[in-house]
This record gives C-alpha cells, structure tokens and sequence, in this order.
C-alpha cells in the first residue's frame, strides 16, 4: 500500500473532506498540520509542493497532489473499496456537479460567512490579508474583517447559502443522498461547511428542511466525519465562532427575512 502524507489545516473545510476520505478508505496517513494563522502554507518548503500555497497536499509516495476535489477522487479510483460515487452515469454526472458547485461557488461564500462572523475577531487577522497573494480572495477579507455582517458580500453569501440549502434539501428529499440514493463524493465534500454553519451558530438556517436536517445528523454521527472534522477542531476556535454566530443571528436572521423577500445575488469566486 502506499505511503500517504496530508498537509492540512485543522479548520480548513477542504483539508476536512480529504480526511473524511481517508477514514472512509480506512487508509493510515501521517499528518502534517499547518497554521494558516502563521501563514505557514507560504512558507518556501510547502510552496515547493503546493505552489498556490493553500491546503490540503496529499504526498503519496512522494509524490504531490494538490486540489481538494481532485484528492479525493484520486483516492476513491486508487482505493476503490468501499465506492464513494454511484456506479450510473447520471448519478456520476450529479456528484460532479455539486462538487464543481462548491469549488466555484460555495467555497468562497463560506469564507465570507466565517470571516464576517468570527475570524475578524482572531488575533493576527489584518496581518494574515497582507500574506494573500490573489487580489479577489484579499478584497473579500479586507471588507469583511472591517464590515461585519453589515458587508454587502456578507448579504450575497448569505443569500448564495440559503439558495443552496434549498436545493440540497430537494435533492435529499428524493433520493436520501446528494448524487442519487448512494453516499458518494457529493457527500463528503458538503459535509464540512454544513458543520461550518452549525460552528457558526447558522443551523437555524435548517429549519424548514426536514431532509437536510435528517441528512446532516446522518452524516454527523458517520465515524469517519467525526475524525475528519471534531477529532481536528480546537476548542478555542469552535468557541469563538460559536460565540459571535450567536452573538450576531438577531441581525443575520434579520438581512435573512430581507433576502427572501427581495432580489438575491451571488458572490463571484
């Protein structure tokens, strides 16, 4: 069997799904952790694996392979036992959907709502924008770390979440999982950021969606997503974003009730 190695964030929902995977594989691994905190995905030795200095890595053999998505499903095709993809086309081409939806999408709306929320909050954050290198990802901090909830990024993201939750909710509905009536990818890449709202003080936002609910406790109480995301997440973070989410939901649940009865926008990747 391979040797395999994981660079990763303790709190990063893209080192979360990797982990996820290789406890759903049963695969032993040596752990690299990182504090993005520190900045330490720039430091020179990481960029000579990944050069776009963001986690996860996984080494096997040596060998790098950068990008969440394409990890775990070079570890489903490597590991093939148990399967984590339906085995029809269609439920395929689903489970690569919602995977493409939440690189290009979901991904950068829930940076918005942790920053928004807590991380402006955590010591060191107006050095940690100075070491971002993509303009885009940096005027998404700098004006959520000044802005708060008051952020008109803030309201898209919110609105892209609530969007989104509707349409995992019809698609639970019909068939029990996110890509057809299997557990696959589609799963396991979602999981982290519907934990990252209940870290957040956001699971409100379930309310009405009785599938959702059903599939997040399903997921939750799965071994491998409890040492993918609560095995690695500090103590001292979880209370922090725990304690400004419910610090903030009165007016969160306040732009939420605008947005629904108005326009929604998105938030560009």
């Amino acid at each position: 069997m391979a040797v395999f190695e994981l660079y990763h964030g303790e709190m990063s929902t893209c080192s979360a799904k990797v982990r996820i995977t290789l406890a759903e594989k049963g695969l032993a691994w040596t752990s690299h952790h990182l504090d993005l905190r520190k900045s330490e995905q720039h430091r020179p030795e990481y960029l000579a694996l990944n050069p776009n200095g963001v986690v996860p890595t996984l080494v096997v053999d040596g060998v790098p392979i950068i990008e969440s998505s394409v990890i775990i499903q070079y570890l489903d095709e490597l590991v093939p036992e148990p399967p984590l993809r339906p085995a029809d086309a269609l439920g395929l081409a689903r489970m690569r959907l919602w995977m493409k939806r939440l690189d290009e999408e979901v991904h950068a709306l829930t940076g918005v709502l942790s920053s928004s929320i807590a991380f402006r909050f955590e010591d060191g954050h107006e050095a940690q924008i100075k070491t971002m290198v993509n303009p885009a990802k940096r005027a998404r901090k700098m004006e959520s770390f000044k802005m708060g909830v008051e952020a008109p990024l803030f309201r898209m993201a919110l609105a892209g979440y609530d969007r989104l939750l509707s349409d995992m909710e019809e698609a639970v509905a019909a068939e029990g999982w996110l890509a057809g009536g299997v557990y696959s990818l589609a799963d396991v890449s979602y999981i982290p950021y519907a934990a990252r709202l209940n870290h957040l003080s956001l699971s409100v936002l379930f309310e009405g969606r009785p599938a959702l609910t059903d599939w997040y406790e399903r997921l939750s109480a799965r071994p491998a997503v409890k040492l993918g995301i609560d095995d690695f997440a500090p103590a001292h973070t979880l209370e922090l974003m725990s304690s400004h989410g419910a610090e903030s939901w009165r007016r969160v649940g306040e732009i939420l009730a605008e947005l629904r009865g108005g326009a929604e926008a998105t938030v560009a990747s």
